[in-house]
């Protein structure tokens, strides 16, 4: 069983009607505002545009922005590139440790070959799933 499986598959349930619908290869932007529609229709709660921030000893070191926060559990990361790279996954796992998230999705919008989405676990899920 996975961590917020009933999530996670209306997550993937959104992903592919856009992919479906609007092909790939169209700016990010394109795919977050479609994906916002998804959400609502699918009654699914997120923050868009969600603002991170890096704190070390009690001081604010670095912020980022990751594309969404759905339902203050899944951090999630749009790309509209031709593979999801090492950095990506580098990227999303170090906002899925900011915000103490268990699971972290890339969903990308113009995967040429295979699969265009990765999850991700965070160290407290890891144990979970595994």
């Amino acid at each position: 069983m996975l961590l917020y499986e009933e999530l996670s598959n209306k997550i993937l349930r959104a992903y592919n009607n856009i992919e479906n619908c609007l092909g790939k290869g169209l700016a990010e932007k394109v795919y977050e505002n479609a994906l916002c529609i998804e959400f609502d229709e699918m009654g699914v709660t997120y923050e868009r545009q969600k603002p991170l921030v890096v704190e070390y000893k009690g001081q604010i070191v670095g912020s980022y922005v990751a594309d969404f926060y759905v339902e203050g559990k899944i951090i999630m990361e749009l790309k509209a590139v031709s593979a999801i790279t090492n950095e990506h996954i580098a990227q999303t796992l170090n906002y899925i440790n900011i915000t103490h998230s268990k699971v972290g999705y890339i969903l990308n919008f113009s995967q040429q070959d295979g699969r265009g989405f990765k999850r991700l676990l965070g160290q407290a899920a890891r144990i979970h799933e595994e």
